[in-house]
């Protein structure tokens, strides 16, 4: 094994197989469970060292990526920080593009792995303007490599490989089976890939794709409007989204997504705005399959890239919200089925973890 495989398969011992929270709640006063992938627990912290891994790991396997090239990638923020963290710890230089109004733990979490940031303005093209950039960044650059996150398939592999199995196995490991999957938008490789995992074993599985109603990019298939849920609803749909390979597009109010990652902190689970947000569709979801209905989603990341940010702020409840009906009750499960136990198809085996 070369010096390179072996470091692939370490980080590959440091990402994935998190655990799958069952958390008790109450809504509207009926006695409800919503189960969500706890995606801190990964390498740098978020679900996206999933999705970086699997293309770098590909990357190299092809050849598309050499021994020590450059690395750049347009990204409002955990994918920028996987890249730099796992691109660093390859031998890569690293070249970030991102936004300038994204969160400064964001901006100094990037840095502090020896990565480059390259901050975009509003003025330069914001989102868009960072992908442009980056392009233009790599045509300059010998043997630059791109990982193209918003069109790259392997996005999606990573998940249906990885995400899918996972949720599928946990779930069998206590005697369930999955309704209905929910995910905040972001580059859609998450919602996509488990997605057709799932289908792929059960076509009526829900799969909704989750995004704020203060931005409805999905619905109406462009920028509107802004909001404040950092990482999902970047301006415009992503090539490897397929609305149509979906089910119905659920919205929730970013106030509404901060006001239930609060509450969830204030219990213990410290996440980020987009977990809020997929906390809530999670119970959309139920609510239309039944409240005993076995719904999944994840918690994307932790709430410390977001102590700069309106998180920590006091955030007025609206007409409307459904975060001020939600009582955590607490977590009921936490559900760890080793990566050895999943099986291909997510079935389980008894590894004695």
């Amino acid at each position: 094994m070369t010096e390179l495989q072996q470091s692939l398969h370490t980080l590959g011992r440091l990402v994935g197989c998190t655990p799958l929270l069952a958390l008790d709640v109450r809504f509207r006063g009926e006695a409800r469970r919503i189960y969500a992938k706890a995606e801190n627990f990964n390498f740098t912290g978020s679900i996206k060292d999933r999705m970086a891994l699997h293309i770098l790991r590909k990357a190299h396997d092809t050849g598309l990526l050499k021994p020590g090239a450059p690395i750049a990638e347009a990204t409002s923020g955990n994918t920028g920080i996987s890249f730099a963290a796992l691109g660093r710890a390859l031998g890569h230089p690293v070249t970030i593009f991102m936004p300038d109004w994204m969160s400064q733990e964001r901006k100094d979490l990037i840095r502090s792995f020896g990565a480059r940031i390259r901050l975009v303005s509003a003025a330069e093209g914001g989102f868009l303007g960072s992908i442009r950039l980056s392009e233009a960044w790599a045509r300059e650059t010998p043997g630059a490599f791109l990982p193209c996150q918003f069109a790259n398939e392997a996005n999606v592999e990573a998940h249906a490989t990885t995400t899918g199995p996972e949720i599928l196995a946990q779930l069998a490991s206590v005697g369930l089976k999955p309704g209905a999957f929910v995910a905040g938008v972001g580059t859609g490789g998450t919602v996509m890939g488990v997605g057709s995992f799932l289908k792929g074993v059960d076509p009526g599985i829900r799969v909704h794709p989750v995004e704020p109603s203060n931005s409805p990019t999905l619905h109406t298939g462009h920028k509107v409007g802004k909001h404040r849920i950092q990482g999902i609803s970047d301006e415009f749909i992503p090539a490897i989204v397929k609305l149509d390979q979906l089910d119905d597009i659920l919205s929730v109010d970013d106030g509404d997504a901060i006001l239930m990652a609060q509450k969830l902190a204030d219990r213990g689970l410290g996440v980020g705005i987009s977990s809020g947000a997929n906390f809530l569709a999670a119970l959309q979801a139920q609510d239309r399959l039944g409240s005993d209905a076995v719904v999944v989603t994840v918690f994307s990341d932790s709430n410390k890239k977001y102590l700069s940010t309106d998180l920590m702020r006091e955030e007025p409840a609206k007409a409307g919200f459904l975060s001020p009906e939600v009582e955590l009750v607490g977590i009921g499960q936490a559900i760890r089925v080793c990566g050895i136990c999943i099986q291909a198809g997510g079935k389980v085996r008894d590894c004695g973890c």
